[in-house]
């Protein structure tokens, strides 16, 4: 997340994306950076997923990950 707060500090866009495991997480480390990075969150886990499993997350996610990105 640090990285997505320094580019949008940049004034690039920048989403990061993680589980939905990591929300909890992602907000404490906004908070404590004093920030509202950019996320989109998927589905946990992802570990020992499919390649066909993995594109369908990917798939799923990219609209959302490209809306925040032209909104920023």
């Amino acid at each position: 997340m640090h990285d997505t707060v320094d580019l949008e500090d940049r004034g690039l866009p920048a989403v990061f994306v993680s589980t939905i495991e990591f929300v909890d997480a992602a907000e404490a480390q906004a908070k404590a950076l004093g920030t509202e990075a950019s996320a989109v969150y998927v589905e946990h886990p992802i570990q020992d997923r499919t390649d066909e499993e993995m594109q369908a997350i990917a798939d799923e996610a990219v609209q959302a990950i490209v809306s925040k990105l032209v909104s920023a």
